[in-house]
């Protein structure tokens, strides 16, 4: 067992835990887009960043491939977190701004503007679908091709490989394959829309009425 602080708050997790595992054990909500519990942590998004303290210093880094160790003291959601967070998710939106998951995002994390040049690729290489195709299905199917700026998902030659069995899964984890609900009238790569949206407060007895409880009173919808 290995003793370390996550916000200010000690936690003792077993050896070989992720920060990422150990904040998630607290209740801590870390944004993730590359990562699933089921599959090896490839750290490739770095939205999943937390700030490690080191003495006077500190540094930026993935909690999905930090292993926890004795006295390690982590920072979750400081200033500086909150700030890489909204230029990592400008940074995705950037190549994929269709993806519902992305706008979501940037709607949580209250990113206005897009400062980066568009350029939809639609891929943001998570690698989420060749992790599941090698590992979870046994295939092998699709993997990386090319370098750099040339980098993608694709198949050996460009060719259905005879290993892939039409399972469908690497559609299924993909994070940004489900289209958003205004792909096709976007303003510079964002929507935004869902941040005008005020929470509202339902009954403390719901008998499935549809009435809801605002500052204003009852509202039948």
């Amino acid at each position: 067992m290995v003793e370390l602080t996550i916000d200010g708050v000690r936690t003792t997790v077993p050896r070989g835990t992720t920060v990422l595992e150990a904040a998630r054990s607290m209740g801590i909500v870390i944004p993730t887009l590359c990562y699933d519990p089921g599959l090896t942590p490839y750290g490739a998004c770095r939205l999943c960043i937390v700030e490690v303290v080191k003495g006077k210093r500190s540094s930026l880094e993935a909690s999905c491939t930090l292993p926890a160790f004795d006295g390690q003291v982590i920072v979750t959601n400081s200033e500086r977190v909150k700030k890489a967070r909204k230029i990592i998710i400008e940074l995705l939106l950037s190549t994929c701004p269709t993806s519902k998951k992305l706008q979501d995002l940037a709607s949580n994390f209250g990113v206005n503007e897009v400062r980066f040049k568009i350029k939809d690729k639609g891929c943001i290489l998570c690698g989420l679908c060749v992790r599941y195709c090698k590992e979870q299905m046994q295939s092998g199917g699709i993997g990386f091709v090319g370098r750099g700026t040339s980098r993608r998902v694709g198949t050996a030659f460009g060719d259905t490989p005879d290993e892939c069995r039409n399972c469908g899964g690497c559609e299924w984890i993909c994070p940004v394959c489900e289209r958003a609900c205004t792909a096709d009238s976007l303003m510079n790569g964002l929507c935004g829309g869902c941040q005008n949206y005020a929470p509202v407060e339902t009954c403390t007895v719901c008998i499935g009425c549809s009435e809801s409880v605002g500052a204003r009173g009852h509202k039948v919808y």
